[in-house]
C-alpha cells in the first residue's frame, strides 16, 4: 500500500511522462539524442525546422532542400556552437542572418548554390573558428567580408569560381584551401596570415610560386600545388624550410634533381604522382632524411638495373609507399604491369659478377655497361671522327679488340630488355646509365631510333670512333605495315619532338564504312610503334595523334591509310605439280618409315587379341577378366571417365609382378585472363591491343 502514497504516485507519474517530454521537445522530422544534439537530415523542406530548443548546441540540418534563411530562424539559439547547413539549395547568405549566434564555433555551408559573399554575411560571428564554403558557385567576395572573424582557424573555399580574392588579414588562421578556382598566384600582401600551417593551391593553373609569399609563411608545414602547370621545381620552395608535407602531383615537371629538395630536410610526406617519371637515380632521396611516406603512382617506370635499388630502399628505410597498386612498371615488357615495390633485384636484369683470367694473376671484377654519351631525349646521329684525331675514352663507344676476345666481356641483356623493333635500319638497342633507351646507329643512319637514312658515306678509317651530332626530325606519324585487318603506326618522330609528353591519344575512324564514330586509345610514350588491330578490310582509316592529358589545339598529327582487301576463297580445285625438292626427300622417307612401323604394330596387336581368345593362352601377361571388371567398376563408380580417362585416374593394377600405370590427374591451371583492375590504363590498352 506504500506505493499509493502521494509522494510515490508523483514520482511514478514523472517517470511515465519523461520520455514524452523529451520527444515533445524534438522538432518534427528530426532526431534528438539529447536536447543539445539535434539531427534534421533529408527532411525535404525548403525552410529551417521550427521550435528548436534554446539549449541546442549542435544542429545538423543538411540535405534538406533549404533555399532561404531568416534571422528569426536562429534568434533563440544563443548557445549554438555547431551549425551544419551543407548540401542544401541556398543561393545567398542574407546580411546579419547569423548575428545572434555569438557562441558559434563551426559553420558549414558547403555544397550549396551560393554565388557571392556580401559585406555582412558573417556579421556577429566573433567566435567563429571554422568556416566551410567549398563546392559552391561563389564568384565574388566583398573585400571586408571576413574582417570580424579574428578567431578564424580554418577557411575552405575550394571548388568555386573565384577570380579576385580579397586580402586576408586573419592573424590566427591555420588552414586555407583555395584549390580549383580561377585565382592568380597569391603574394605576401594577399595572405597576411603569419601563423598559416596548411596552404592548398591545387588546380589554379600556377606556373610558379611567389618567393616572398613562401618567406612570409614561416610556419607553413603542408603545401599542395598539385594539378598546376609547374614546368620546373619552383625556386621559392627553397625558402619553405619548415615543410613537412609536399604534394607536386600532376604537374608537367621536367627531370627532378637532388638540389631541388636541398632545403626541405624536414620533409616527411612527398607526393610525386603522375609526373611522367621513369625512375630515380640511386641516392636520390638522401637529401630527405626524415621522409617516411612517398607516393609515386601512375608514372611509367623503367624497371631496369638503375632502379633496382628502389624496392630495397623502401624496405630498409621503412618507407610507406602510397597507392602501391598503381605504382607499376611500364618497361621492359618482361616487367610491364608488375608492382614496383614487389620486385626483387634479380627482376631488374642487372649484370652479374664475372671473373677475368690473365697470365700473371686471377682477379674477380664486375664490368659495368659502357656509358652512353647522350640521353633518350636527344636526337642522335653517329658520324666518324677526323682520322687525324686521337680517340678518347668519352667517344669510344665500343670495346677494344682485346676486350672483345675476352670470355668475360660484359654483354648487355638486350634479348628481353629491348623491344625487337625499337631500333631501325640495323641499329643496336641498348640502355644508358639512367636506363634510357639508346640506339647505336650505323654511319649511314641518324635519329634517336636510326630512322633517317642519309646519303652513303665512305667508311671511316677508325670504325670504332664516333661523335654525336644533332639532326632535325619531323613530328608527323606514319604507317609502314598495313594488312587487311591492321595498321602499324610509326610514332618515332612524334615522340622525339615531344620528349616530355605523358602519353599519346590515338583517334581513328573508318572513312569508308557507315559507322564513322571515332575510337580513342591511349599509348604510352615509350612505345614508338603501335598496331591498330581488328580493322575492316579494303577501307580507308583516318588516324590522329595528340598529347595525352593536354589541350589538343595545333599539336595534332594525322594520316590516312587503306587496309588491304581480303582474298576471296577459291571453290575450284587446283593441282600444282612440281618436282620434289631435295629438302622434301628426307621428310618423305621419315613418313614412310613411321607408316611402316604403325602397320607392323597394328598387325602384332591384332594377332595378340586373337591368341587371347584361346583358353590355353590366358596366362600370357594379359589382364584377366577380373582386372577388366575392376577397371570398368572404376569407371562406373565415378573415379574415371569412359571417354576421357585422363580427367579422373584409376589406381595402379598389379598383375604378375607388373604394374599397369593408369594416367594421373592433370594439374588444373588457373586461367590467365584474370586481368587486375588496378593495372594502369595504358597497360590494359597494350594487352588488349596485342
Amino acid at each position: 500500500m506504500w506505493l499509493w502514497t502521494p509522494v510515490w504516485r508523483f514520482l511514478l507519474f514523472s517517470l511515465l511522462i519523461l520520455p514524452w517530454t523529451l520527444c515533445g521537445a524534438c522538432p518534427k522530422d528530426c532526431t534528438c539524442n539529447s536536447p543539445q544534439y539535434i539531427f534534421c537530415i533529408q527532411r525535404r523542406s525548403s525552410s529551417m525546422p521550427l521550435n528548436l530548443p534554446a539549449s541546442t548546441q549542435d544542429l545538423y540540418v543538411f540535405q534538406n532542400g533549404i533555399n532561404s534563411l531568416q534571422k528569426q530562424d536562429f534568434l533563440s539559439l544563443s548557445e549554438l556552437k555547431m551549425l551544419d547547413l551543407s548540401q542544401n539549395a541556398l543561393t545567398e547568405i542574407p546580411d546579419g542572418v547569423f548575428g545572434s549566434l555569438s557562441s558559434l564555433h563551426n559553420l558549414d555551408l558547403s555544397s550549396n548554390l551560393i554565388t557571392h559573399i556580401s559585406k555582412d554575411s558573417f556579421a556577429g560571428l566573433v567566435n567563429l573558428e571554422r568556416l566551410y564554403l567549398h563546392n559552391n558557385r561563389i564568384k565574388s567576395i566583398y573585400p571586408a567580408a571576413f574582417k570580424d572573424l579574428k578567431n578564424l582557424l580554418e577557411l575552405k573555399l575550394q571548388g568555386n569560381k573565384i577570380n579576385i580574392f580579397p586580402i586576408l588579414h586573419l592573424p590566427r588562421l591555420l588552414l586555407l584551401d583555395l584549390s580549383s578556382n580561377s585565382l592568380p598566384a597569391p603574394g605576401p600582401a594577399d595572405l597576411q596570415t603569419p601563423h598559416l600551417e596548411s596552404l592548398k593551391l591545387a588546380g589554379l593553373g600556377l606556373t610558379d610560386l611567389d618567393e616572398g609569399l613562401m618567406k612570409s609563411l614561416g610556419n607553413l608545414h603542408d603545401l599542395d600545388v598539385s594539378q598546376n602547370q609547374l614546368a620546373r621545381m619552383p625556386p621559392a620552395l627553397k625558402s619553405a624550410r619548415g615543410l613537412i608535407r609536399l604534394n607536386l602531383a600532376s604537374n608537367p615537371l621536367g627531370p627532378l634533381k637532388q638540389e631541388d629538395f636541398q632545403n626541405l630536410v624536414g620533409l616527411q610526406k612527398l607526393d610525386l604522382s603522375s609526373l611522367n617519371l621513369q625512375g630515380f637515380p640511386e641516392g636520390f632521396f638522401q637529401m630527405l632524411p626524415k621522409l617516411n611516406h612517398l607516393t609515386a603512382a601512375e608514372n611509367p617506370f623503367n624497371c631496369l638495373c638503375p632502379l633496382a635499388w628502389f624496392p630495397n630502399w623502401l624496405k630498409e628505410k621503412n618507407i610507406e609507399l602510397g597507392q602501391p597498386e598503381v605504382t607499376r612498371c611500364h618497361f621492359p615488357p618482361v616487367n610491364a604491369g608488375k608492382m614496383l615495390a614487389e620486385l626483387e633485384k634479380k627482376d631488374f636484369g642487372c649484370p652479374t659478377s664475372t671473373t677475368e683470367l690473365s697470365d700473371s694473376l686471377t682477379s674477380s671484377s664486375t664490368r659495368s655497361p659502357p656509358e652512353a654519351t647522350t640521353a633518350m631525349q636527344t636526337t642522335q646521329a653517329f658520324l666518324p671522327l677526323d682520322p687525324t684525331e686521337e680517340p678518347s675514352t668519352e667517344t669510344d663507344l665500343h670495346l677494344s679488340p682485346e676486350e672483345t676476345a675476352s670470355p668475360s666481356t660484359y654483354k648487355e641483356p638486350e634479348e628481353y630488355m629491348c623491344p625487337s623493333n625499337i631500333c631501325l635500319n640495323g641499329g643496336t638497342c641498348r640502355f644508358d646509365e639512367q636506363g634510357q633507351v639508346d640506339c647505336l646507329c650505323p654511319p649511314v643512319t641518324s635519329g634517336i631510333y636510326c630512322e633517317h637514312l642519309g646519303k652513303s658515306q665512305s667508311p671511316p678509317l677508325n670504325p670504332r670512333v664516333y661523335v654525336v651530332a644533332t639532326v632535325a626530325v619531323l613530328d608527323n606519324i606514319s604507317s609502314h605495315h598495313v594488312t587487311s585487318t591492321s595498321i602499324t603506326l610509326d610514332l618515332h618522330r612524334y615522340i622525339e619532338s615531344r620528349p616530355h609528353i605523358r602519353g599519346i591519344r590515338l583517334t581513328f575512324r573508318n572513312l569508308s564504312g557507315p559507322d564513322r564514330r571515332p575510337i580513342q586509345l591511349s599509348v604510352p610514350p615509350s612505345y614508338p610503334e603501335y598496331t591498330l588491330r581488328g580493322l575492316q578490310p579494303n577501307c580507308t582509316y583516318s588516324v590522329c595523334a595528340s598529347p595525352l592529358g593536354e589541350p589538343v589545339d595545333d599539336m595534332v598529327s594525322c594520316m590516312e591509310a587503306r587496309t588491304a582487301g581480303s582474298l576471296p576463297p577459291s571453290h575450284e580445285p587446283s593441282m600444282i605439280i612440281s618436282e620434289p625438292s631435295s629438302t622434301l626427300v628426307p621428310i618423305i622417307i621419315a613418313v614412310a618409315v613411321v607408316m611402316a612401323v604403325a602397320i607392323i604394330a597394328a598387325v602384332v596387336v591384332i594377332s595378340r587379341r586373337r591368341r587371347a581368345k584361346s583358353p590355353e593362352d590366358l596366362d600370357l601377361g594379359e589382364p584377366t577378366p577380373f582386372e577388366l571388371e575392376g577397371v570398368k567398376a572404376c569407371l562406373e563408380n565415378g573415379t574415371g571417365h569412359p571417354k576421357h580417362p585422363e580427367i579422373m585416374p584409376c589406381p595402379q593394377v598389379s598383375h604378375g609382378g607388373m604394374e599397369y600405370a593408369m594416367p594421373l590427374i592433370q594439374e588444373q591451371f588457373a586461367a590467365n585472363n584474370n586481368t587486375d583492375a588496378r593495372i594502369p590504363s595504358y597497360i590494359k590498352m597494350q594487352k588488349s591491343a596485342a
